[in-house]
């Protein structure tokens, strides 16, 4: 049957395909009663609000609001950001850690400097494109397919810039071993917080080595030593073999995606699946 779905602009719900937002938030539009009549009036019966971030004052009135419209609302799925706090110096950071999570973030980077000539070096903004076609190397060996196509390579070269532009600065970081790219990390600072938005590295490239972890290990430290930066976040997501993440973090943020139904026959299509 016919749906009209409401959702923030650049979220991914069904068959729309995007970069990831996470903190999205409705508290700039629950402003008043005069934001939840504009709601009302729009002509939808089925909203998908991705990745809001839980227990937020926008979820709280959105929660309030259903119930006094008699709108059905869903949880369709829960998920959490892992964030790395840099008010304290690294060593303090490392001291937190576990002893295997300290060994593969900071204690083997011994064992990377005897492979060869170890440098990292930010490729914004003259190695842009060198970057993300190394980046899509690096995914095709180890996924199968690229990270970017063409039109999201386009939508993250656009990104870059204007951000820039804003005071941000992008950190395309490349970890490099003998004048080759071993492991690259896609970064960008805003606004006091630094954030890890895409990785590649070469899988299996040392057995002692986790490289991507390794290089990790190098920005949060460069992100501890920054007075203008206060967290590392490293979003959310797992990685391929483990929760990686959780053990580096030290705090967690629980994001929500929620959807409200309208219409009895939608609403007791939705009751009859769940």
């Amino acid at each position: 049957m016919p749906i009209r779905c409401l959702q923030f602009v650049g979220t991914n719900y069904r068959r729309i395909s995007t970069p990831r937002t996470e903190y999205n938030d409705l508290t700039s539009f629950y402003d008043g009663l005069e934001a939840d009549d504009k709601l009302s009036d729009l002509p939808w019966n089925e909203a998908v609000f991705r990745d809001l971030i839980d227990f937020s004052p926008g979820v709280s009135r959105l929660r309030q609001l259903c119930r006094e419209r008699g709108w059905l609302l869903r949880t369709v799925h829960h998920d959490t950001s892992y964030q790395v706090t840099t008010d304290k110096t690294f060593k303090d950071y490392l001291a937190s850690l576990g002893p295997n999570t300290r060994l593969r973030l900071f204690n083997r980077r011994k064992v990377l400097e005897t492979l060869g000539q170890i440098q990292i070096e930010n490729y914004w903004p003259n190695k842009v494109e060198p970057f993300f076609r190394r980046l899509n190397e690096l995914h095709i060996d180890r996924w199968g397919e690229p990270c970017f196509g063409p039109d999201s390579l386009g939508f993250h070269l656009r990104f870059l810039s204007r951000i820039a532009e804003e005071g941000g600065r992008p950190e395309l970081s490349v970890l490099s071993c003998d004048k080759e790219g071993i492991s690259l990390l896609y970064n960008v600072t805003y606004e006091g917080r630094a954030y890890n938005i895409q990785a590649g590295f070469i899988e299996g490239f040392h057995r002692k080595l986790a490289l991507g972890t390794l290089h990790l290990g190098y920005c949060i430290e460069s992100a501890c030593s920054a007075a203008d930066v206060d967290s590392f976040d490293l979003l959310a997501g797992e990685g391929k073999n483990e929760n990686y993440k959780k053990r580096l973090a030290n705090r967690e943020v629980p994001m929500v995606s929620m959807m409200v139904v309208r219409g009895r026959l939608l609403k007791l299509l939705y009751r009859l699946k769940h």
